[in-house]
């Protein structure tokens, strides 16, 4: 989907609430309450970040339910093996992701429709 991003293999998407927090404490489950969960819960799924490769990143965008627009973040050294299934194909890592792994490579994309 973001053939011009290949050099990251995981990515997280967020409200764009969150783009001051994740850029100063990185990725991190316990702060938040900026915005809704990208499926729009109100609190943490899991105790974790999840991640999506660039060709399921697609579908986060378009579940969007933050209210507003996403950020898509690309996320850098991510041990493979350390990902856990969260029981509906979806993966997390079970750890917070410091601000040096992370960097925004689309900010401000709009609500998505059609899913």
């Amino acid at each position: 989907m973001f053939d011009e991003l290949n050099e990251s293999k995981f990515f997280h998407v967020s409200s764009v609430l969150n783009r001051r927090s994740i850029a100063r404490h990185g990725l991190d489950w316990t702060r938040m309450g900026a915005a809704r969960g990208i499926a729009g819960s109100r609190a943490p799924e899991v105790e974790g970040i999840f991640v999506c490769t660039d060709e399921s990143a697609g579908f986060f965008l378009q579940i969007n339910n933050t209210g507003g627009p996403a950020d898509l973040w690309a996320v850098d050294g991510v041990d493979e093996e350390l990902l856990l299934d969260n029981g509906h194909g979806y993966f997390y890592l079970p750890a917070r992701i410091p601000a040096a792994q992370v960097r925004l490579v689309r900010p401000d994309i709009p609500p998505q429709r059609g899913f």
